[in-house]
C-alpha cells in the first residue's frame, strides 16, 4: 500500500497524540484526529533532554523559551537532612502542554488502516504495579529564594514533590497521603509553602502498562498504554519517546513492512521500558522509609519487575532498531 493512501486515525489527545500526528503528517500520511476532553493536570517539570526532544519532534525551537527554570533539586529522603544538587529543568504549565497537544479535528476521507489510541477508554485495562493515590494543588512560596529550587521529601507513608512555577507560586504533589495530612507530617516542604484555596486534582501515580499495547490494526500510546511513577521524573520524556516509536511503527507498516513483526516489536519495547522503569524506582522505595507503606510499594515494584522479566523471556529478540524517527531492520542497521 502506498504511504499517500495510508490513513491513520488518532483516537485521543495529549502530548502523545500531538507528537504522533506531527511525525506522521510530516511523512505525508493521511491523519484523522478527533476532539478529546482531557482532565486537568498539574505543572510538569521537564529536563533539558526532554525539552530538546519535544522541540525536535514538533519542529518548534521556540517552545517553552519563557518557562521558569529550575537550577537546584533538594532532596530530603529516608529521614535524612536535605541534600542540594545542581539541576537543569523547565517548569511547563499544564495549559501550555494542553495547547501544544490540541489537534485540529480532521475529516480526511482516506480509510484508516491503523489507529493510534491515546484515550484510556479505548485500551484494555492496565496492569498496575502497586496501589496508591496522588494529590496536586497550587501553593504560594513563602520565600523568593525558593523560586528556582524543586524539593522532594519522603514521609513515613508517602512523599512530597514541590515544583516552583514562578517567583512566588508553585505546584505541590503528595503521593500516598492526603495533601493536608502530608503537610502536617512534613519537616521541610510544608514550612516553605502556603496552601491556596484552589481545587486539588487527584490522579493515579502508580506505574502501569496496558494488558495489550497493540493489535492487528491499532497501537496504544501515551499514558493510556504506559505510565511512569512520577518519582522517576521521566514521564513526559517517556511519553514522547513512545510516540516516536509508535509513529515509526505505523510508518513502517505504511511502507509495506511486516505488520505483525512491527507491532510485536512495539509491544516488546514498551514492556522492556516498563521493566527498566520499575528497576529504577526500586531504590527510591527501598530507602524512602521503613514503614508498611514503603515496604508494600517496594514489594509491588519487585513483583512487577519479575513479571516483566518473565514476559520478555518468552518474546523473540528485537528485529528492529530505532534510528532518529525511523525503524530499521537490525540486519540493515548493522
Amino acid at each position: 500500500m502506498a504511504e499517500a493512501a495510508f490513513g491513520v486515525t488518532i483516537a485521543g489527545g495529549g502530548i502523545a497524540a500531538a507528537c504522533c500526528a506531527h511525525l506522521l503528517a510530516r511523512r505525508g500520511l493521511a491523519v484523522t484526529t478527533a476532539a478529546y476532553e482531557r482532565r486537568r493536570a498539574p505543572a510538569v517539570m521537564l529536563s533539558g533532554a526532554a525539552v530538546a526532544l519535544i522541540r525536535d519532534v514538533m519542529d518548534r525551537a521556540d517552545l517553552f523559551v519563557d518557562a521558569p527554570r529550575i537550577a537546584r533539586r533538594i532532596v530530603a529522603w529516608g529521614g535524612g537532612d536535605p541534600v542540594a544538587m545542581p539541576h537543569d529543568a523547565l517548569v511547563v504549565d499544564a495549559a501550555a502542554l494542553a495547547t501544544l497537544a490540541d489537534l485540529p479535528a480532521s475529516r480526511d476521507t482516506t480509510p484508516a488502516a491503523m489507529t493510534i489510541r491515546t484515550d484510556p477508554r479505548a485500551l484494555p485495562a492496565p496492569t498496575r504495579f502497586g496501589a496508591r493515590i496522588a494529590t496536586a494543588a497550587s501553593v504560594l512560596l513563602r520565600h523568593d529564594g525558593d523560586a528556582r529550587d524543586c524539593w522532594i521529601e519522603s514521609l513515613d507513608a508517602g512523599w512530597l514533590f514541590l515544583i516552583p512555577c514562578g517567583a512566588r507560586t508553585g505546584s505541590l504533589l503528595s503521593v500516598g497521603l492526603p495533601l493536608d495530612e502530608a503537610c502536617d507530617r512534613s519537616r521541610h516542604v510544608a514550612a516553605r509553602i502556603i496552601l491556596t484555596d484552589e481545587a486539588t486534582a487527584i490522579f493515579d501515580p502508580v506505574p502501569r502498562l496496558a494488558v495489550a499495547t497493540g493489535g492487528e490494526d491499532w497501537i496504544g500510546c501515551g499514558s493510556a498504554a504506559i505510565a511512569f511513577d512520577p518519582i522517576g521524573g521521566d514521564g513526559t520524556a517517556q511519553t514522547v519517546r513512545a510516540a516516536i516509536l509508535a509513529a515509526a511503527v505505523v510508518a513502517g507498516i505504511a511502507s509495506g513492512g511486516d505488520r505483525a513483526a512491527l507491532i510485536a516489536h512495539y509491544d516488546a519495547m514498551l514492556l522492556a521500558t516498563m521493566r527498566r522503569h520499575l528497576a529504577l524506582c526500586v531504590p527510591f522505595y527501598r530507602s524512602g522509609g521503613a514503614g508498611h507503606w514503603w515496604r508494600t510499594a517496594h514489594d509491588a515494584l519487585i513483583r512487577g519487575h519479575e513479571t516483566c522479566t518473565h514476559r520478555l523471556s518468552a518474546m523473540p529478540a528485537p528485529r528492529y532498531v530505532l534510528r532518529d524517527f525511523d525503524l530499521l531492520p537490525r540486519s540493515d542497521a548493522a
